[in-house]
């Protein structure tokens, strides 16, 4: 009865070590799984590229990092007069709509939901404040990331890849900033940093 204990046991170990991997009690970051989708659209194969309007440039989901997508949008930034709110309008439709057909084939998803609006700020705010109908904290993190890299990178950011973004309560608006580790890890709380006034 022993040997047969004895023998198990062995069996057990050769099955736990036969992997080739060490186990360790330190937790280890090895970043994102690698992915298979392709997260690339090309201009031909999306019924986009001959729509009317201007490109457009937002990022959505693919492989769990932030990835541009061009599209174009039917209110050109021209036509819009510069103005940073109806620019940003047309941005949060671009992400609120599913992805195409080829978007979707690519691997690309969107997290933003609504009801979802934007606004101007009100008076107080830094100038090129934008609002929104939710406290930005309420979004979910993704949500929120693809928000601020797609405003960020667009005529309605604040520079310096920023954007200032406030809610609908008295809150002071804060400058969000999309960098590489958010476009990396957009499940992670985006960079802030107070704004100048």
């Amino acid at each position: 009865m022993k040997r047969r204990v004895v023998v198990l046991a062995a069996a057990l170990t050769a099955l736990v070590t036969g992997c080739g991997i060490r186990t360790t009690s330190v937790p280890v970051d090895a970043g994102a799984a690698p992915s298979r989708v392709p997260c690339t659209v090309t201009a031909d194969s999306t019924p986009e590229a001959a729509a009317p309007g201007v490109p457009v440039r937002v990022f959505l989901v693919c492989g769990s990092q932030l990835e541009a997508v061009d599209r174009r949008s039917p209110l050109p930034e021209e036509k819009a007069g510069g103005d940073p709110v109806r620019t940003a309008g047309g941005l949060l439709a671009q992400l609120l709509a599913e992805p195409s057909e080829s978007e979707r084939q690519a691997g690309f998803t969107t997290e933003v939901r609504g009801p979802l609006k934007v606004a101007g700020g009100r008076a107080g705010d830094p100038a090129g404040t934008l609002r929104l109908s939710r406290q930005p904290e309420d979004l979910a993190p993704t949500a929120l990331s693809q928000l601020v890299c797609t405003f960020a990178e667009s005529s309605a950011g604040a520079g310096g890849h920023s954007v200032l973004l406030g809610g609908p309560g008295k809150y002071a608006p804060k400058r969000y900033r999309c960098t590489t580790e958010l476009r990396e890890r957009p499940d992670s709380t985006p960079p802030t940093t107070p704004p100048t006034p």
